[in-house]
């Protein structure tokens, strides 16, 4: 069964239109010149260049026949005698019961092959809908980066159309091997560094430098700092334990003294000798002294250091700093409490010189300091290297978005690539089930071939035709079998071949005869087709009503009814005709039939689907062309004649030529309009008229004229709404 069929760049098909169906019988009414022809001729010849850009959708691979002018053609008008029909009825009982058994099979095969093909289908619509499930999610990265700032648009260049590229495009980046290190963020202020026009190379900021680090492990700070041992005063001065005491104490003795006593700097008697002082200074000697002086060094320098250290600003100010200033400060500030920390022990141990003290090594610090201040180096020196070569870097910077990119949605991938090996697996299961039942079919249709063989015969059809001439009335002629294979037409006083003697509504009933017998039978011995698609254009053209009728029930009784043929397609320019094949009982209608109309405007032909209640007459279809001034001219003009036919020569029964000649119509603007659709304007009763001088409103007025003259205005008021 055909489900869509679509007619596009072709004839009057200008643009795609569709026929969408799911019933048997379709039935489809166009007035001559829509494209009816062009409709049937595709099916006729659909591997002619001209159908390109038509397509149509089949749900198995039954042949189609089709009755149209060029059947017509190439059968009776290009060859001397008829192909045969062969019927299988006549013959043999054991070759009949052969075929009946092979049928049979093949029926079956043919339908485990749909179930298996329906069965494909599915899996290939669910892993359609899994895959564009998964085509819509990635296409978030065209909604996210494409929009906004548009800083990372660049990376989508040339994917922002369809979301099969964008796809097909993540889908061939290799997954990096770890999670990228940069983030989208980062990315981005790259990129609008390098699109800045203005930027410019960056200093690379200098590694943070104590010279001081040296002084915090010297030695001097962990020993005890003792005076002379020799003097006469050293042993009181150890078991008191009061040196830093006494030490501060000696500036407050006098250089001499005079007498036997001078007063005591700590309890301000007179108790101090000479030989009491000079003990004290024996105990704070040279020596002392060198070790107290290098302490006041120490400190000296290590203040020096500090105070020569780096600002906190110098780096905080740099812009490459931007997020790492919050830990930069940290770092930095614990640097300098420890610092201070130190000198605050160095003065201690000034003042306290036994006590020992201990420094905190800063190097620790000043590395972890230096470690990230590496780390911001190292990118500035790499967006340097970047803006020496922009566009380079920027290619860079986009591999570095897709592989960001392919990570975050390898999820999305990775369970599409699982469905995708599902599915091939189905596949492949369902190939191999097709192959087989492929061969049962193909072997059931070898088994009906050879019996056909043995029952080859024509004279059934020989018969049939000519009981259904005689049937029509048509006694005339009559076709004799010429061969066992071929059939020639004959009148009955004249053995001689006379196809081409016949009227062209006797070609067109015969060859229509002819074509229900070529579809009830057998194009040939080796058809094993037992189903059949069939589309018949319009074979009532060149009837009298008389046998439009029985065409009608002809096509009902041989196609509508008969199970072989899966699908049936008429069309026909006749609403009488489109009427007599609509089925009136609803309920079978909407089971079995399908209605459609071809219109044709300045846009081309469509193909719109038509309700029962919208049937009407020949004449009221004239009326729905010209109230359509996009209509072909030629069509309007030729509507118009034939409504003025219609309805005065057969309804009213009047002669216009009178009405033709009134002082209106005889305006020179009219004239156009008087001579193409007044035949006795024509001495050869042919219709003359140069489209360009069509003008509808003119042609319009014209025939409102017509039936005003008539005295029937009312009916031009009522029918021009139509």
């Amino acid at each position: 069964m055909l489900t869509e069929i679509q007619m596009n760049a072709v004839a009057s098909f200008k643009s795609s239109t569709k026929l969408i169906t799911d019933k048997k019988i379709n039935l489809v009414y166009g007035l001559n010149g829509t494209g009816k022809s062009t409709f049937s001729g595709y099916f006729y010849n659909p591997e002619d260049a001209r159908y390109a850009g038509c397509s149509r959708v089949s749900t198995q691979t039954n042949p189609v026949m089709v009755y149209n002018q060029f059947f017509v053609k190439d059968t009776f008008y290009d060859a001397d005698k008829l192909k045969g029909i062969f019927s299988l009825s006549k013959e043999n009982k054991e070759a009949e019961e052969k075929i009946a058994v092979a049928t049979k099979t093949y029926e079956q095969q043919n339908q485990f092959l749909e179930e298996k093909r329906k069965e494909k289908e599915i899996v290939n619509k669910e892993f359609a809908s899994q895959r564009q499930a998964s085509i819509d999610k990635v296409w978030e990265i065209r909604t996210t980066y494409s929009g906004g700032d548009r800083v990372l648009e660049y990376c989508l260049q040339g994917l922002m159309g369809r979301k099969e590229s964008l796809f097909d495009y993540i889908q061939n980046v290799k997954k990096p091997d770890q999670e990228p290190t940069k983030t989208i963020q980062l990315i981005k202020d790259e990129v609008e560094k390098l699109q800045d026009k203005n930027a410019t190379e960056q200093r690379i900021l200098p590694i943070l430098n104590f010279p001081g680090a040296d002084i915090e492990s010297n030695s001097i700070f962990a020993s005890a700092i003792l005076g002379n041992t020799d003097s006469e005063v050293a042993d009181l001065i150890e078991r008191l334990g009061n040196a830093d005491w006494v030490k501060q104490g000696l500036i407050y003795l006098p250089q001499e003294i005079n007498g036997s006593a001078a007063e005591c700097p700590f309890c301000q008697q007179t108790t101090i000798t000479s030989k009491f002082s000079e003990s004290l200074k024996e105990y704070f000697d040279v020596t002392y002294q060198q070790k107290i002086e290098l302490l006041e060094t120490l400190k000296s320098n290590y203040l020096t250091a500090l105070s020569s250290l780096e600002e906190i600003s110098v780096f905080n100010s740099h812009p490459a700093t931007l997020n790492f200033r919050d830990s930069l400060s940290t770092k930095y500030q614990k640097i300098i409490d420890t610092l201070r920390s130190n000198i605050e022990k160095i003065e201690l141990k000034i003042k306290a010189p036994k006590s020992p003290q201990t420094l905190t090594d800063t190097s620790s610090f000043l590395l972890e300091f230096n470690q990230q201040i590496t780390l911001i180096n190292l990118n500035i020196y790499a967006q340097n290297e970047q803006l020496k070569n922009r566009e380079s870097a920027l290619n860079s910077l986009r591999n570095d978005f897709w592989n960001l990119m392919r990570w975050q949605y390898d999820q999305t991938l990775a369970r599409l690539e699982t469905d995708r090996q599902l599915t091939n697996n189905k596949l492949a299961s369902l190939g191999e089930a097709i192959a087989t039942i492929d061969s049962s079919i193909a072997s059931a249709k070898e088994q009906i071939a050879l019996a056909q063989k043995e029952t080859v015969n024509v004279d059934e059809a020989v018969t049939a035709i000519n009981t259904n001439l005689i049937e029509l009335g048509i006694d005339g002629f009559k076709i004799l079998k010429h061969t066992d294979r071929l059939y020639r037409v004959v009148r009955a006083d004249d053995p001689a071949d006379a196809f081409h003697t016949l009227s062209e509504g006797e070609r067109m009933m015969i060859s229509f005869l002819y074509f229900c017998e070529l579809c009830k039978g057998k194009a040939n011995p080796e058809d094993t087709n037992t189903q059949k698609i069939v589309v018949i254009d319009d074979p009532i053209s060149s009837l009298s009503h008389i046998f439009v009728f029985n065409v009608g029930q002809l096509i009902r009784t041989i196609f509508f009814k008969d199970q072989k043929f899966s699908q049936v397609f008429v069309l026909t320019h006749s609403l009488y005709f489109f009427y007599e094949l609509t089925d009136p009982h609803h309920e079978r209608r909407k089971a079995n039939q399908k209605l459609f109309r071809i219109t044709k405007s300045g846009d081309g032909s469509k193909i719109e689907e038509m309700k029962y209640e919208e049937i009407q007459n020949d004449y009221q279809a004239y009326w729905n062309v010209i109230n359509d001034p996009t209509q072909p001219p030629a069509l309007i003009a030729n509507c118009m004649r034939n409504i003025i036919e219609y309805f005065f020569n057969f309804v009213r029964k009047r002669d216009l030529n009178n009405v033709f000649l009134s002082e209106e119509l005889q305006a020179n603007k009219y004239q156009a309009f008087y001579r193409y659709v007044n035949r006795e304007s024509h001495s050869l009763g042919q219709n003359i008229i140069d489209m360009k001088e069509f003008n509808y409103e003119v042609f319009k007025e014209g025939l409102r004229l017509v039936f005003e003259k008539t005295g029937y205005s009312e009916h031009f008021i009522e029918m021009s709404k139509i």
